[in-house]
């Protein structure tokens, strides 16, 4: 007997989502979260593998066990999480000036200990990390932006386009899409989002974190100034489409 579908609804209870929220989460179609949860279909292999990935989960867990026959009721557990939340996790800080040294030292809980820390309420349970960017490849995401990114322990589990924070021994530190090869597992494609930057690969093997984009923190932009010339230039082309269009 499966509880994928019961607990599904058990897992979306606990976040306080709404089935659209919880199929936005986890990339399906509203109408599937519904049929999912009143057994009326048996969810996907690749669903239930995401919803592991959301909840911190094995597929035994969702597959095989009855989750909300664990000891605890709904509103115990939504009392926990609230608790939780109060007591955020510290988020370890990577400006871009300790990035050399953190490639040497993201490993060593004495060297992350020592980074600054500042906590988000707004996050879920998770491991999570923020780095200092730098650079226009990833525009209109500004450079000097902070990605808070969550912990990817598996890249199976990452889709195709999501920006990620990549820490590799090739490339250092750098937020680009991940895209993964079909043929290929061991590849990934690092694309950004400035179309001036050409996309390139980096081997699996090589990357020593991946840490999945959540929040942007960035400062917010000035006002842009129009130079005189721009102006005139702007004008100018009014003119021209204008008498394109009387000629007509």
């Amino acid at each position: 007997m499966s509880f994928a579908g019961k607990n599904m609804k058990y897992l979306r209870k606990t976040k306080g989502w709404t089935q659209e929220e919880f199929a936005n989460k986890v990339g399906i179609k509203r109408s599937l979260v519904g049929a999912y949860e009143e057994e009326r279909a048996e969810p996907r292999l690749e669903v239930l593998e995401v919803i592991c990935q959301l909840f911190k989960l094995s597929l035994e867990d969702v597959l095989l066990k009855d989750l909300s026959d664990a000891g605890e009721t709904y509103l115990t557990r939504r009392r926990q999480m609230k608790l939780g939340a109060d007591r955020a996790a510290a988020i370890q800080f990577v400006p871009v000036k300790a990035a050399a040294g953190y490639l040497a030292g993201y490993n060593d809980p004495e060297f992350v200990d020592e980074l600054n820390t500042f906590t988000l309420p707004m996050l879920g349970p998770g491991e999570y990390r923020a780095f200092e960017i730098i650079g226009d490849s990833m525009l209109p995401t500004p450079s000097g932006s902070v990605i808070v990114g969550e912990k990817v322990d598996n890249f199976e589990y990452v889709k195709n386009d999501t920006a990620c924070i990549v820490v590799s021994r090739t490339d250092g530190i750098v937020y680009k899409r991940v895209q993964k090869q079909p043929r290929e597992k061991k590849i990934l494609t690092l694309v950004s989002d400035n179309p001036n930057y050409p996309p390139y690969t980096v081997k699996t093997d090589e990357v020593a974190e991946l840490w999945k984009a959540q929040l942007v923190l960035s400062k917010p932009q000035e006002k842009p100034v129009w130079d005189v010339s721009q102006l005139a230039n702007v004008v100018s082309s009014l003119h021209q489409q204008l008498s394109s269009l009387q000629t007509k």
